[in-house]
């Protein structure tokens, strides 16, 4: 009996799974990949049959043959700029993520590993809210330098995921309410979300905040010394910008609760550092907060730091002004992909189709 969703999320060093009924999600696990098993592949849309693989093992360990599917959901990765919403896996959307349209991330196989294993079940396979939703303002894409534009790459499944949550807390529906939305994880993303738009926000991989990883926005000047210092090629940068930034850089940990027991211990360098890795995310939330007008119904804090209470309430003293504060700890990325595929089977909305909603000229 086919009565099961399986989602899958893939990450830089584990791929997320879960099946669910209905809205139960019934078992869900990490499946963690070494350092060694990665480092072979050039490429990451070279990890596919291993990350493939192993999520079929998985699902056969529990005794959950693919013939119990009713869809499969991935999550979206750095594809052309789209609209947000739930999309069907097409053979255009498959080339895009398979060269990586605007980079490469892991999220770019969610949708590659979908379609293979929905195809075997003989199902439909679905991505929701990728990487790549664009709603900005045609104002928040110019950058100050007309070779380079704004864009928007970021958290939108579980900024959209958190916005809903946070709607009905407050007896509303996603499109009746204005919110600011502070995705606090490896990398942060704060998005102004305008009854369900998002308008704007920062590139998480280059913009806002610093965070456990991520260098977040720098001194451009600066940054052009180091580039042409030779100390650097062009992608041991990159890796210090992302990957070896933000409280790695400075502590050598990018685990929050590391950081806050260096604090307790007594290190002042490490408080310095974490209260100014809050101050930086309370000023984007101020300055998203204008993009707004300051009509807010409500700030949300979600992602792996918000289990941080050092950390939040950090936040909240400096930002409560502004509205209410809602804390969203942890990811909800598996219940939206969930959600969004039961949308579309319960004919709650209807499945976008790739290459109907983007401009492809090549």
């Amino acid at each position: 009996m086919r009565e099961y969703i399986l989602t899958i999320n893939p990450g830089s060093t584990s791929t997320k799974v879960a099946i669910f009924k209905g809205d139960e999600n019934v078992l869900q696990k990490d499946l963690s990949h070494s350092p060694e098993e990665l480092d072979k592949f050039t490429k990451m849309a070279d990890q596919f049959d291993l990350r493939k693989d192993i999520i079929l093992n998985w699902m056969k360990e529990n005794n959950f043959s693919i013939e119990s599917l009713i869809a499969v959901v991935g999550r979206g990765g750095l594809l052309r700029p789209m609209p947000g919403g739930t999309y069907k896996v097409t053979e255009p959307m498959m080339k895009d993520l398979r060269v990586g349209y605007q980079g490469e991330h892991a999220s770019n196989l969610g949708g590659l590993i979908s379609r293979a294993i929905a195809d075997l079940a003989g199902v439909e396979a679905y991505i929701v809210d990728p990487v790549a939703v664009d709603e900005f303002t045609d104002i928040a894409r110019i950058s100050g330098i007309p070779e380079i534009q704004r864009r928007s790459l970021g958290h939108a499944l579980n900024i959209k995921a958190c916005g809903h949550r946070a709607a009905a807390s407050l007896g509303k529906k996603f499109n009746e309410v204005n919110l600011v939305v502070a995705h606090l994880g490896g990398g942060i993303t704060v998005a102004p979300v305008q009854k369900g738009r998002l308008l704007d926000y920062n590139n998480a991989n280059e913009m806002g905040p610093f965070s456990p990883e991520r260098t977040g926005g720098l001194p451009v000047g600066d940054v052009a010394k180091l580039c042409f210092s030779g100390q650097y090629d062009a992608n041991s940068f990159k890796k210090k910008l992302r990957g070896k930034g933000g409280l790695t850089a400075y502590l050598g940990t990018n685990d929050a609760r590391d950081v806050v027991k260096m604090i307790e211990a007594g290190d002042e360098k490490a408080k310095l550092v974490f209260d100014a890795l809050g101050y930086q995310i309370a000023k984007e939330i101020g300055a998203m907060a204008t993009v707004l007008q300051g009509k807010i119904d409500a700030i949300v804090l979600t992602g792996g730091l918000s289990y941080s209470n050092m950390l939040t309430d950090y936040i909240k003293d400096m930002i409560g002004f502004i509205a209410p504060v809602i804390i969203y700890p942890g990811e909800f990325e598996m219940k939206a992909l969930n959600e969004g595929a039961l949308r579309v089977i319960n004919g709650e909305e209807t499945a976008k189709i790739y290459e109907n909603e983007v401009a492809i000229n090549d």
